[in-house]
């Protein structure tokens, strides 16, 4: 009975969100309140059904229901409405309904008064029910329904003001890349479906927790079709200069793309991590794709001069961190992240314009010199604390090199803490040194004790973190690890480095990206037909020397 509810509640989530678009929807400009009301009313109904299944799932109910099936064509299997009730999809669905409902919430008073705030609240009702849907779906082809539907709802709040060149010719691209990524899932999906003759999601896991030697090239090539999806959905270098630009939306689109939608790659890759774990190169693509993302985006967010690039930014770098985290098979330590940055991100965009008081703060500077040899020490007590704890928690780099090097990347960062207190005066520095060692050692244990939680909590939903890892791997791991050391010193070093000519050659480079999407926005400019306002925006740009002409 309890699994029974759980599967219910988790099916009809997504439903008033919906209904509300298509049904309300139609008239959303003409009654903009009631768009807004029904919008509000539907994510808080997403988020009390996410909290309730999650209470029936506590009590141990795990069954998983198919209310419907249509079978395919062509040895496809079936397109099936069905659910998975696991600890993954309670966890994805409840975070992505409780941002939903704050992003819904925002928007009330954001847009309000706006022209077309109706169709803005229509379009984040498809948007959110789509995604939701995504999440909970236990069919492979119902996934890729709502994968395209999530997609095409978001590029028209993407293109919300389409008088706007700018955020037209951005949602163009990220529309022309996720076409792409469709055809790859799709693709995948069609190879795994006739190599396991089951299209749902526990019964893949199941096929491949059975299988024995070499992997069937079908299921090779699929693997590598979901990397492929999963990088372009991700924003991953070089194709990530669509979510640099997609800044012109209004915010709370922002806050929901950067605090849910775009952990749709990462979320493929958590779904089809049975089949990415028995193809290793897979996984190693997949984490080296995501290192270069995170340098790529991370040198070039210290050249960002708006908040908003800034945070864009960011958003690439812990999405490259987080199919990096995947690559390693270290999955547990991904949902992890993902919970985290998700509340931050949504956080950080919401309260975007209140940001700006930090920046206005005085900056106190230190001589680099000084800075770079209390960094050496910094990140050595770091490291010290991170192998003590580990070896508490039964963890070491010789036993799970992954995951220990993940907690060095922590002790790059706990370093950074350290630091604040030995570029202090010599007579507060004690005081304030042991208050950051405290908090630093408070976050290490707290570090190992969440990956242990979220071990057993994730249980059979995602495989177990790898405890052996082949030479590629270990490689990957050392260039894992130069690389975050790298980026800590390059950072105590940015006031030297910029008066070098090297530094400012190197900061022109990267404040343009690296030129990785010039090739692709040159594509999309000359693509098809321009909207009417963008059109007419063009030609009035045109007649002005002054102004360059998007």
């Amino acid at each position: 009975m309890f699994g029974d509810a759980a599967s219910r509640l988790l099916l009809v989530a997504p439903w008033p969100l919906l209904a509300g678009g298509l049904v309300v929807g139609v008239a959303a400009d003409r009654h903009p309140r009631l768009m807004r009301a029904v919008t509000t009313g539907a994510a808080w109904f997403a988020l009390a059904c996410a909290l309730l299944a999650a209470a029936v799932y506590g009590v141990g109910a795990t069954q998983s229901e198919t209310y419907m099936s249509l079978q395919l064509p062509v040895h496809l299997g079936a397109l099936a409405l069905s659910v998975d009730v696991n600890a993954l999809t309670l966890i994805m669905l409840t975070l992505v309904a409780f941002v939903g409902m704050i992003v819904a919430r925002y928007a009330q008073t954001y847009m309000d008064g706006d022209e077309h705030e109706g169709r803005f609240h229509r379009w984040l009702a498809l948007t959110l029910g789509s995604f939701l849907t995504l999440i909970v779906a236990g069919n492979v082809w119902g996934f890729w329904v709502s994968w395209v539907a999530t997609s095409l709802c978001l590029h028209e709040l993407l293109a919300f003001y389409r008088d706007r060149p700018g955020a037209v010719l951005a949602a163009r691209k990220k529309y022309l890349l996720h076409r792409i990524a469709d055809v790859s899932l799709f693709a995948a999906f069609a190879l795994i479906v006739r190599a396991l003759h089951t299209a749902q999601w526990a019964g893949i896991a199941q096929a491949m927790m059975h299988a024995t030697g070499p992997r069937p090239e079908p299921l090779v090539a699929a693997a590598a079709l979901i990397v492929a999806s999963a990088i372009l959905k991700s924003a991953q270098f070089p194709v990530h200069g669509w979510l640099i630009q997609v800044m012109e939306a209004p915010t709370p689109v922002s806050a929901l793309l950067h605090a849910g939608i775009i952990y749709t790659g990462a979320f493929l890759v958590l779904r089809a991590s049975p089949l990415m774990a028995h193809v290793g190169w897979a996984g190693d693509v997949l984490a080296g794709v995501g290192l270069v993302s995170l340098v790529v985006a991370s040198l070039t967010m210290m050249t960002m001069t708006n908040i908003k690039g800034a945070l864009a930014y960011s958003t690439c770098a812990q999405m490259g961190f987080m199919l990096m985290e995947c690559g390693l098979g270290l999955y547990s330590i991904a949902v992890l992240h993902i919970i985290a940055h998700s509340v931050y991100k949504a956080h950080a965009f919401l309260s975007s314009g209140s940001v700006v008081e930090h920046f206005r703060a005085p900056k106190i500077t230190v001589p680099a010199a000084a800075t770079v040899g209390r960094a050496l020490l910094g990140l050595v007590i770091a490291v010290s604390m991170v192998l003590g704890v580990g070896d508490m928690f039964g963890v070491g780099l010789a036993r799970q090199p992954a995951l220990m090097v993940m907690a060095m990347i922590l002790a790059v960062g706990m370093a950074q803490l350290l630091l604040q207190a030995l570029n202090t005066r010599k007579g507060a520095m004690g005081g304030l040194l042991a208050r950051m060692a405290g908090l630093s050692a408070f976050v290490c244990v707290a570090y190992f004790a969440l990956h242990m939680g979220f071990v057993r909590l994730l249980g059979a939903s995602v495989p177990a973190d790898p405890v052996h890892v082949a030479v590629a791997q270990k490689v990957l791991l050392g260039a894992i690890a130069l690389a975050f050391l790298a980026l800590l010193f390059i950072q105590q070093l940015l006031p030297r480095l910029s008066q070098t000519a090297l530094g400012r050659a190197a900061y022109v480079h990267f404040y343009g990206g690296l030129y990785a999407d010039t090739l692709l926005t040159e594509f999309v400019r000359g693509f098809g037909s321009l909207p009417r306002g963008v059109a007419t925006r063009r030609r009035l740009l045109s007649t002005d020397p002054s102004h360059e002409v998007p």
